[in-house]
């Protein structure tokens, strides 16, 4: 009796492990089946009892296209079967996504962000007038506030203005400009600030035990 026993390390792998090994079991038996009358019946079968394992998932859309496909995932791509939908293939089942194209912008001044650097891209094509100075003076404050929450001390605005000159590339000058930018103080007072929780100090008020 004990030479039978069976260990999960020496079972077959299984592919989806959600349906369990007699799920697994029965597309084999499916497969090996010679006549392919008798591979649909049995494989309409398990498609019964593998949606009867997933009540939850009746009512999403495609349920039935789901079972399939990984009826033939599970078969290893073997079984024979007439199916209602178009059959998965290998090739589209292990093929690699594309890479995603993340933003790299590499900035100079990362505490400003890839945002600042598309805000001074729009501001560069807006025509001169009151609009466009408005937004130049708007991104230098928006720049002076994420300087000090990085560094935590004053600047000059002079040295906003002098990198806002560089990230634009020469074309946004305010660096002769008599128009001053919002204090540091200011900026920084919006800052929260999460307190520490502290318990609360309990007196006791029971009498000390003399002995």
């Amino acid at each position: 009796m004990i030479d039978n026993i069976e260990y999960n390390t020496e079972r077959e792998f299984l592919i989806i492990p959600e349906y369990g090994r007699h799920v697994q079991k029965m597309i084999n038996h499916a497969t090996s089946r010679e006549s392919k009358e008798e591979r649909n019946k049995v494989a309409k079968a398990i498609i019964s009892v593998m949606g009867n394992m997933q009540p939850h998932l009746r009512d999403v859309a495609d349920f039935q296209h789901k079972l399939w496909d990984q009826l033939f995932i599970m078969s290893d791509f073997k079984l024979d079967a007439d199916s209602p939908y178009e059959k998965p293939s290998r090739e589209q089942l292990e093929a690699r996504p594309s890479p995603l194209n993340y933003p790299q912008n590499f900035p100079k001044y990362r505490y400003y962000g890839n945002n600042i650097k598309t805000m001074i891209d729009v501001a560069i094509t807006w025509d001169n007038g009151e609009m466009k100075e408005a937004l130049m003076y708007t991104i230098a404050n928006h720049m002076k506030k994420c300087f000090l929450n990085w560094n935590k001390d004053t600047v000059t605005d002079l040295v906003i203005f002098n990198q806002l000159f560089e990230l634009s590339d020469g074309k946004i000058d305010l660096r002769s400009s008599d128009e001053k930018l919002q204090d540091s103080e200011v900026l920084l007072k919006d800052r929260k600030k999460f307190p520490v929780n502290k318990k609360p100090f309990k007196k006791n008020n029971k009498p000390r035990k003399r002995y």
